[in-house]
């Protein structure tokens, strides 16, 4: 097998590299209880994305908490942005920390605990109380990523090269069942008296479903790595914002990567756009009810196993490259179709829904291969830290811009406009070559 060379450091990585597989061999073997500890995070984190990113709570504080205030769209989608850029910022520590430290456990707990702390007290936010309503989100949403950034540290350690991809897929199949469960016991709880004032409840619901389901993780899953010293004379945020700034210089270099990452973040920036705002655009322009719009998200759930099933099969049978671009098509036309979706025409908009399950779970399995593609053999942390990366910062800008056009032009403009950033996706993509030959190229050795 060949070994690639890194252009990182490459004494410290050789170091690290003997350590890490002398650390490696004393370590026992990984077992199948571990793995679904693992998976059972996906499981629980859905039901925060899923019942109060997506889904029930976006509606609840526009209509009850700010009263329907115009501006309170461009609220939240700045909220999220806060919230994930902030965790762009304190990510490099936090996984500095994680690694010196080997307390990755203890950090998990922490942030998953006070995520769902914070969505429970949602519950206590009443009308007018705009302020503490944004704030508690956007604490909930940096520890739910955060945690999701913590637990990703894991799966270097409970899985090789060769099932990686398919012990992450295990994950994410976790993650759309979890996630469809909470939206029937919502739909439960709301279905079980005046719908209105029976939500708050779901918020309960919600945090302590995330709580019970990541205790299976916490308890099944090994501290595998062993505490480390910094070296001499470098301090925790220095030595973890050097190394930050020394990958990304390094991936210049990759430059058929490079514009894919490029690709990913504007198609990913249209992606966070819809899923924080699709349940206002449901109830706003077609006329959903709340149990309307949680039956659209079982929908979207169950189309994006569909997706990333049927596409993984595709992409295998084709390339990635080829699975990607019918999912950067499909969303142009999702985007399309909800513009010009009649109001009222609610069983148009479900198909508009299942359409967007299916793009949705499609771009996220076509994204990771391409990545795995690309990834020199010990690279895996590292290349798919710079997913997550573009991944968040594309959070940042998508959220933000859908949520400020909704204040200024509407609902409708905003899906429209939203298209664009998967057509610039699209159009970034067209041109790269995917093949295993350019994998090959771009992993050589240089010098």
């Amino acid at each position: 097998m060949r070994e690639y060379t890194s252009q990182l450091a490459p004494d410290r990585r050789d170091a690290s590299t003997a350590a890490h597989m002398s650390q490696a061999a004393s370590q026992p073997p990984v077992k199948k209880s571990e793995i679904f500890g693992w998976c059972c995070f996906d499981f629980a984190n859905s039901a925060y994305v899923t019942i109060i990113v997506t889904v029930i709570y976006f509606p609840y504080f526009t209509n009850v908490v700010a009263a329907g205030a115009p501006a309170a769209a461009a609220w939240w989608g700045i909220m999220l942005a806060i919230a994930q850029l902030a965790v762009l910022l304190v990510s490099p520590l936090i996984g500095a920390m994680a690694d010196i430290r080997a307390n990755k456990k203890t950090l998990l707990a922490t942030t998953a605990g006070l995520c769902s702390l914070a969505t429970v007290s949602l519950y206590f936010v009443g009308t007018g109380e705009i302020a503490l309503a944004l704030g508690l989100v956007g604490l909930a949403t940096a520890a739910f990523y955060l945690s999701e950034n913590i637990c990703a540290g894991f799966l270097p350690e409970i899985s090789t090269p060769e099932n990686a991809g398919r012990i992450s897929g295990y994950g994410w199949s976790f993650g759309y069942f979890g996630g469809l469960l909470c939206l029937v016991i919502a739909f439960a709880i709301i279905d079980g008296g005046d719908g209105s004032e029976r939500v708050p409840l779901t918020f309960v619901m919600t945090g302590v479903f995330f709580a019970l389901a990541a205790l299976p993780t916490l308890l099944l899953l090994r501290e595998r790595a062993q505490p480390r010293p910094l070296p001499p004379g470098i301090g925790l945020i220095a030595a973890s914002w050097g190394e930050n700034l020394r990958s990304l210089r390094a991936l210049r270099e990759h430059r058929v990567l490079s514009l894919f990452f490029l690709s990913l973040f504007f198609a990913t920036a249209g992606l966070t756009a819809v899923v924080a705002f699709a349940s206002g655009f449901a109830e706003k322009e077609i006329g959903f009810s709340i149990k309307e719009v949680i039956k659209l998200f079982v929908i979207l759930q169950l189309s994006g196993v569909a997706g990333a099933s049927g596409f993984g099969y595709l992409q295998d049978k084709t390339s990635p490259k080829f699975a990607l671009v019918l999912a950067l098509a499909l969303w142009i036309v999702v985007c399309v179709a909800a513009y010009a979706c009649p109001a009222g025409a609610k069983g148009l908009f479900y198909a508009i829904g299942i359409g967007a399950g299916i793009a949705m779970g499609a771009f996220q399995s076509g994204g990771r291969a391409v990545v795995a593609l690309f990834t020199p053999e010990g690279k895996s942390g590292e290349y798919f830290g710079f997913w997550g990366f573009f991944s968040k910062l594309a959070g940042v800008v998508g959220q933000p811009v859908f949520g400020l056009l909704v204040a200024w032009y509407g609902y409708r403009a905003a899906i429209l406009t939203n298209a664009g950033f998967f057509l610039a996706g699209l159009l970034i993509l067209l041109p790269l070559s995917l093949s295993r030959r350019e994998q090959e190229i771009e992993r050589q050795p240089q010098g």
